[in-house]
């Protein structure tokens, strides 16, 4: 897919940080940006001035993912980008979901992997691209996905289950250009940087009292963080960016090693397929 005119670009997480920020450049643009968020007052705010409607899902629910993904199946037959930018960090204490799943792993990975497999056909049609925000702590050296403990039942530590959820972004999207990329899809993860916003806000003591420091001043905008966002959600995949790829400040950035373990991205994904109840 070339650069776009008038394309429809479903933004996660859109509802206040990086997603609303990369939700308004992108309508400034005459894109048609549809927001999705965890609140609806605020979900609501930016659809408004984005001049669309919005859409409201808590990726702590799968159900609510998987209507979301019916509601946009059924009013959009293609769309051209899917931006899966939602995502936490939990506290100390591992907290479970109604589904079963480690909170930190479900919303990070597997409502994102469900609502872009659920919209696989829209995303064929179109040609499309998805783009999904991961992080440099997925890149760090003790950033891991184990597969027998996906869930982080045996040892649960807050940080490292977000390092594995964004190490998971990047395989999924390995994979998900090695598995669609013949169909005419393509997809890149991303960091945005350290940005102010409310992440962490949650968060274990350390990452709180980080973000709650002056360290705070030296941090990007969240237009700033959503700068390399907006870029691959317009840009030329194939001539301006390669389809797999993880970037940073609209450069190619070096992933975690693991991330070119073919077998774990393809043994993740099978797992991911079991978990949602979903296959692509």
């Amino acid at each position: 897919m070339a650069a776009m005119n008038a394309a429809v670009v479903v933004v996660t997480g859109a509802s206040e940080g990086i997603g609303a920020a990369g939700a308004r450049a992108l309508a400034a643009q005459g894109h048609q940006v549809v927001p999705v968020g965890r609140s609806a007052e605020k979900t609501r705010a930016i659809a408004a001035e984005v001049g669309n409607e919005g859409h409201v899902a808590d990726f702590a629910d799968l159900a609510r993912v998987r209507a979301l993904a019916a509601a946009l199946a059924e009013r959009y037959p293609r769309i051209d980008v899917l931006v899966n930018n939602a995502g936490l960090i939990a506290g100390n204490q591992r907290t479970v979901t109604g589904d079963g799943h480690e909170l930190t792993w479900q919303v990070n990975h597997l409502a994102p992997f469900l609502l872009t497999v659920s919209l696989h056909d829209q995303l064929v049609a179109a040609g499309g691209r998805v783009i999904t925000t991961s992080s440099a702590a997925g890149a760090a050296r003790g950033a891991r996905v184990v597969l027998d403990d996906l869930d982080a039942e045996r040892r649960y530590n807050a940080l490292r289950a977000y390092q594995a959820s964004k190490l998971a972004n990047v395989l999924f999207t390995r994979e998900l250009a090695r598995r669609w990329g013949p169909q005419g899809v393509s997809a890149a993860a991303f960091h945005p940087g350290m940005v102010r916003t409310r992440w962490g806000h949650a968060g274990p003591a350390s990452v709180r009292l980080a973000v709650r420091s002056p360290l705070r001043r030296t941090m990007r905008s969240p237009e700033q963080g959503a700068d390399t966002l907006v870029w691959l959600a317009i840009a030329d995949p194939g001539t301006e960016w390669t389809s797999g790829g993880y970037y940073h400040d609209r450069k190619p950035a070096r992933p975690s090693p693991l991330a070119d373990d073919v077998k774990l991205a393809g043994e993740l994904w099978a797992r991911s397929e079991s978990a949602t109840g979903v296959a692509g």
